[in-house]
């Protein structure tokens, strides 16, 4: 059995603060397009993980080494498991925009800008949160 991937504490909160001027402009503009493109970044996170992640690239590349070396890691799948719940967020967001459906996307945006705000400012990921949840009620399965 492999270690689960480990990753640097900072990077998630970094990919919220983004994820919430995102949503932000997406949610002020009415535009599902910008939805849908954030909704993209969230499937690179959930799919090919949080590291190899438009957002997560970048703060390696950029934000990291200006912040020194890594202190803390936690484990890459509940952050992860959030990238999920966002990308159906965005999606629901996305496609109520470009459906027609304004009200629709705009809660849905609202919705997922909310939990990026929250995992920003305070640190707290509602994703994360989800996965624990589901980790106990479901061991065998996540």
């Amino acid at each position: 059995m492999t270690a689960p991937t480990q990753i640097d504490v900072r990077a998630p909160r970094f990919a919220a603060t983004v994820t919430a001027v995102v949503l932000a402009v997406a949610l002020l503009a009415g535009s599902g397009w910008i939805v849908a493109a954030q909704a993209a970044v969230f499937a690179v996170g959930a799919a090919a993980g949080l590291r190899r992640s438009p957002y997560g690239l970048l703060f390696r590349r950029v934000v990291a080494p200006r912040l020194g070396r890594v202190r803390e890691t936690e484990p890459e799948a509940p952050p992860r498991f959030a990238q999920v719940v966002g990308l159906l967020f965005a999606v629901v967001g996305a496609a109520g925009y470009l459906l027609g459906a304004p009200v629709v996307g705009a809660v849905a945006t609202g919705f997922a800008l909310v939990a990026a705000l929250l995992n920003a400012a305070t640190g707290f990921c509602l994703g994360c949160e989800l996965y624990l949840i589901a980790r106990r009620a479901l061991p065998a399965r996540i």
